[in-house]
C-alpha cells in the first residue's frame, strides 16, 4: 500500500519574513527516515478563507497530510475554525484534550507555587486550545500536553493539525507516523541514483527520460545548472523509486547517455 504525504504550513510570520520556515526540511528529513517522501506542500498565511479552501482540498483527497501552525487560542490563530468550516462540522470542546489542559494548568500552578482556580479567566480562555471540529482524535504533545488533532476526511485522507513550535510539532508528527503509519514505512526501499552530465543540454535529453518513465514505474529528475563551482555547467540527471525498479532503470539511463556520447561525471546514490 502506498500513500502519498502532504505538508500545509500557516502563518503570516512566515510570508512577512519575521520568522523562517523550519518545518519543510525536518518533515522532509523525517519521513525519509522512514523510507517516505514528501509528496507536496503549501504555505498559507493567516487567512481564513485561505486556510479553509487549502484544508478543503486536503480531506478532498487521500493524501496524509500534517498542518503545522495556528491552533491555539489566539486571535490570529484560525485553523481549527477553517478545519471545522472545510468539514462542515461544528466546533466542540474534546473530552480528553479537557483533561490534558487542566493537568498542564494543575501542574504549571504547582509549579508556581500557586492554587490552581478553573473558573479564572484566562484559565477559562486555555480550553479554547481544546476546541477540535467535531470527531477529531487527539494527537498527544510530549512537550507539555496540549494535544493536537487529527480529522478524517471525506476522501479518505487525514489531516494532522500540530502546533507551529517545532519543539512541539516534530515529535508529535514521529508520533503519528510510528504510530498511525508504521505499516507504511518502507526504509532501504526508496532510493535515488543520479549522475553528472557536463555540458548536455536537457533538450537533447528529454527523449530518454520520457521512454524512461513509460518503460519503468520510476521518477526521472534533471536539476541544471549553469554556474556550479566544481562542475561548471552541467545536469544532475537521475532516477527515483523503489529501489528494484531505479536500478534497472538506471541502467537504461547510463546506457542512453553513452549512446548520446555524454561525458558523464560523478555518480550518486540517496537511499
Amino acid at each position: 500500500m502506498t500513500r502519498a504525504f502532504g505538508l500545509i504550513i500557516v502563518g503570516d510570520e512566515i510570508l512577512s519574513g519575521k520568522r523562517s520556515d523550519k518545518h519543510l526540511p525536518k518533515v522532509i528529513e523525517l519521513l525519509a527516515q522512514r523510507g517516505l517522501s514528501l509528496s507536496w506542500m503549501r504555505l498559507v498565511g493567516d487567512d481564513r478563507e485561505r486556510i479553509t479552501s487549502a484544508l478543503r482540498d486536503a480531506f478532498a483527497g487521500d493524501d496524509v497530510v500534517f498542518c503545522c501552525g495556528g491552533i491555539g487560542a489566539t486571535p490570529d490563530d484560525h485553523t481549527r475554525q477553517c478545519a471545522a468550516a472545510a468539514l462542515g462540522v461544528d466546533l466542540a470542546l474534546h473530552p480528553q484534550a479537557k483533561l490534558l489542559i487542566e493537568a498542564r494548568m494543575r501542574d504549571t500552578a504547582a509549579e508556581r507555587g500557586e492554587v490552581f482556580e478553573p473558573d479564572r479567566a484566562d484559565n477559562v480562555h486555555r480550553f479554547n486550545m481544546g476546541v477540535f471540529p467535531v470527531g477529531a482524535r487527539i494527537i498527544p504533545n510530549p512537550y507539555n500536553r496540549i494535544p493536537g488533532f487529527t480529522c478524517d476526511g471525506a476522501g479518505g485522507g487525514q489531516v494532522h493539525f500540530v502546533p507551529g513550535f517545532p519543539v512541539m510539532a516534530w515529535p508529535m508528527i514521529e508520533g503519528v507516523l510510528d504510530t498511525q503509519y508504521a505499516h507504511l514505512h518502507g526504509q532501504g526501499t526508496w532510493q535515488e541514483r543520479s549522475v553528472i552530465v557536463f555540458g548536455a543540454m536537457e533538450a537533447l535529453l528529454t527523449p530518454l527520460m520520457e521512454q524512461i518513465e513509460r518503460d519503468h514505474p520510476v521518477k526521472v529528475f534533471s536539476l541544471p545548472s549553469v554556474d556550479h563551482p566544481t562542475f561548471g555547467r552541467h545536469i544532475e540527471l537521475g532516477v527515483k523509486g523503489a529501489s528494484e525498479g531505479v536500478s534497472i532503470a538506471y541502467a537504461q539511463l547510463i546506457a542512453g547517455l553513452a549512446e548520446h556520447g555524454a561525458q558523464l561525471g560523478p555518480e550518486m546514490v540517496r537511499p
